[in-house]
């Protein structure tokens, strides 16, 4: 058997032991322990009376590999921000799995840290160009705290009384709309959840300072927000989208709608789901609110010799500056995972980008001219109507399939860049319906054929612009060998 734990992490031995206790006169270390700790916090027998005896770090593997095989692992199609991406294999080798970028932290001295805070400028440009705002930062720790974070920044900013309320479309993320009711309790913000369309035809009663939107919703539906932001501006109010780096290939950005802040995570940018995390989140601002922006802002500036170079040009975290001047107290960046998605950007390219996003909503298209589902507009998610939802989930799940809980009488259904043909025949077996109209995609994923269905349905939804990343770097080595 091999050493055990305490042999190789804990340095001093018994015999160096017995000689500290002794020059500090005691006999053993229970009567130092019992001179140290207090009687009446010393907790003894307990915690052996509950845990086996030591085991080696071999044995404690093996039964958490005991454990772990007993999980089944299906194919999830819950969506909600989740969703299964491909990691580039170049990324995956020489960036997650390499400990230069993955031990880092933060790049407090730029002289030798140039290469990732070249990799996190271009991260927060890539954000800047799907999500049409002016300046993002460096990373959030994943899309609900960095919807928490965006709605104390609109509280800072905002001129209105302490009384205005915080706004939530109905149909945010629920585990975004968790994080921001459990941020907003402490701090005395009342959080009130609202229909955007009642909202924009019939209005609000008192003061809201700002108003969280899903885009695309949790329903898989894409709405035209422009007509409640401007209400929500009439009213001095500040709007937050929620978004999908992926979808905002296809659509609007939210900032050419008039958004002033958008949040997400970019995982679907080559970061594996991981059991629900870490992912990194993304917050952009219009130009006014960078200085309320929480987080890091890596900038780009000359350096002695007159050459480009990057630095941290702004923090706000308690330890770096004043109390009283920090718009944060969390660690909010998740740099390893923003460089990931910076680097799969950059692999695939803007047209590499904006296929990925057309071959996944082609399959989302098919199926809802094949549910007749009540979606309007829709990118990646389809929620259906089924006569017994468990009935459904329980075919699902006997083909280790995991749809999404809606009601009795609903599902909800996403696609993703890892939707092959044969996945998506199962789904329509599971539904018992039949393909959409539409030619037939490829099954693999890195093919990405038409569909007419599809390009109708984008072309029918009003919010419709899309961009892909423009960064320099862009798709220009995403053809190499690795």
């Amino acid at each position: 058997m091999s050493r055990s734990f305490e042999d190789r992490h804990i340095g001093p031995t018994h015999s160096d032991e017995a000689a500290m206790l002794a020059h500090l006169g005691y006999k053993d270390l229970n009567s130092f322990i019992a001179d140290v700790v207090p009687s009446n916090i010393a907790i003894k027998g307990v915690i052996e009376g509950q845990l086996e005896s030591g085991k080696s770090e071999v044995e404690v593997i093996a039964e958490l590999r005991s454990i772990a095989s007993e999980n089944k692992v299906f194919r999830s199609l819950i969506g909600t921000g989740y969703y299964g991406t491909v990691v580039p294999p170049v990324v995956k080798r020489n960036v997650l799995e390499n400990p230069a970028w993955y031990t880092a932290y933060t790049p407090y001295q730029p002289e030798i840290s140039q290469g990732r805070l070249e990799a996190l400028f271009a991260f927060q440009t890539m954000v800047c160009e799907l999500t049409g705002l002016d300046i993002s930062n460096a990373s959030m720790l994943d899309e609900s705290t960095a919807a928490a974070e965006a709605m104390t920044l609109a509280r800072r900013a905002s001129k209105l009384s302490d009384d205005a309320v915080f706004l939530i479309e109905e149909h945010v993320h629920p585990q975004t709309k968790a994080v921001v009711a459990t941020r907003a309790k402490p701090l005395g913000i009342k959080v009130v959840e609202v229909d955007a369309g009642h909202l924009a035809a019939d209005g609000y009663e008192g003061e809201f300072f700002g108003l969280l939107l899903q885009y695309p919703d949790t329903t898989g539906e894409v709405l035209d927000f422009s007509a409640v932001t401007e209400f929500a501006h009439s009213k001095n109010a500040f709007v937050i989208a929620a978004t999908d780096l992926l979808a905002l290939t296809l659509l609007k950005p939210p900032g050419e709608w008039g958004a002033d802040i958008a949040v997400g995570t970019s995982q679907r940018f080559g970061v594996p789901m991981g059991f629900g995390g870490p992912h990194a989140g993304f917050l952009a601002v219009r130009n006014g609110l960078e200085r309320s922006m929480p987080g890091r802002l890596v900038g780009q500036s000359i350096d002695a010799t007159g050459k480009p170079a990057f630095r941290l040009a702004l923090q706000t975290r308690e330890q770096h500056i004043r109390r009283d001047k920090a718009t944060s107290n969390i660690c909010t960046a998740q740099v390893l995972l923003a460089n990931m998605s910076a680097f799969y950007a950059m692999w695939h390219g803007p047209a590499g980008l904006r296929s990925i996003a057309e071959r996944v909503h082609n399959f989302a298209s098919r199926l809802q001219l094949a549910s007749q589902s009540r979606n309007g507009i829709v990118f990646d998610t389809v929620t259906v109507d089924v006569a017994d939802a468990r009935a459904t989930h329980e075919r699902a799940n006997a083909r280790g399939i995991n749809f999404g809980k809606v009601s009795a009488t609903e599902v909800r259904i996403s696609f993703d860049e890892e939707t092959t043909e044969e996945l998506f025949q199962q789904v329509l077996a599971i539904l018992g319906v039949k393909d959409g109209e539409g030619a037939q995609l490829p099954a693999r994923p890195g093919h990405h054929g038409a569909n007419p269905a599809g390009a109708r349905a984008r072309a029918r939804a009003c919010p419709t612009s899309g961009r892909a990343a423009r960064h320099q770097g862009a798709g220009r080595g995403h053809c190499r060998p690795a």
